[in-house]
């Protein structure tokens, strides 16, 4: 069963975490041949299922996060549900497209390939992404945050985390593939924007755990010297896809 490491954080997850630009839905949905039913699996915040709501007639969002479910985003065509990725209640031949945002190093991928071929509709496409570390159009910015995660926070992350920073190079995904592309994010924070997003790590909440105390201050203060509090900063995530048709 994939991990939950973010029900602690839920709230900071919800208002903080980057969003997916609009150019990542349309590829992937120019090669889904029905859009009568979605998954968005481990959903968190439904930042993915209240896009694929546009498109699709019905979305199934699911998570093992109560937290996260309880946080997310509505809309009369998104059904939430609590379930883990590896075995859901779904019945077979459902599903037109499943997606995965950011959260495919979580999973236990041979059990959720049997799953996703069960209940997944013969040539429905299965599309995951991660984006990886950010990129500041301030240097000094860029290197305080940087310095943050390689020297405070790097040992509280978990094993499965290395296969973000090998932007999915190194996950299993034994689907036909389809042809990927790279996108990007791109947004304009306020320094309470990014002390955001970096409260909703996984390794800082394990950091809390482990000391007893957040190490967000020593960020927190590096910021306050270098990044006014109403002053705008460009922030850039390139974004990784794997692209997939289930054969059955």
């Amino acid at each position: 069963m994939a991990k939950d490491l973010f029900s602690r954080q839920s709230e900071l997850y919800a208002k903080y975490r980057p969003t997916y630009p609009i150019e990542l839905y349309e590829y992937i949905l120019s090669f889904v041949r029905e859009k009568n039913i979605a998954w968005d699996c481990a959903t968190g915040n439904g930042q993915a299922a209240i896009v694929l709501a546009d498109y699709f007639k019905k979305v199934i969002a699911t998570d093992i996060s109560p937290s996260q479910i309880e946080k997310a985003i509505k809309k009369e065509n998104i059904a939430y549900s609590v379930c883990p990725a590896e075995s859901t209640p779904f019945e077979d031949n459902t599903f037109d497209l499943v997606t995965v945002a950011q959260a495919y190093h979580w999973i236990k991928w041979k059990e959720f390939k049997k799953e996703v071929t069960r209940i997944c509709k013969p040539n429905a496409v299965i599309a995951v992404w991660t984006y990886y570390n950010r990129t500041i159009d301030d240097e000094k910015i860029e290197e305080a945050v940087s310095d943050f995660y390689e020297n405070v926070t790097k040992p509280f992350w978990d094993y499965e985390r290395k296969h973000v920073d090998e932007k999915y190079s190194t996950v299993e995904f034994e689907y036909e593939l389809l042809p990927a592309k790279e996108f990007e994010t791109v947004l304009h924070w306020k320094r309470e924007d990014m002390l955001g997003y970096i409260s909703s790590w996984s390794a800082v909440q394990k950091y809390i755990t482990v000391n007893g105390y957040s190490p967000i201050s020593i960020i927190e203060e590096k910021l306050k010297q270098l990044w006014p509090e109403a002053e705008l900063k460009k922030v850039v995530f390139p974004i990784y896809l794997k692209l997939g048709r289930i054969v059955k």
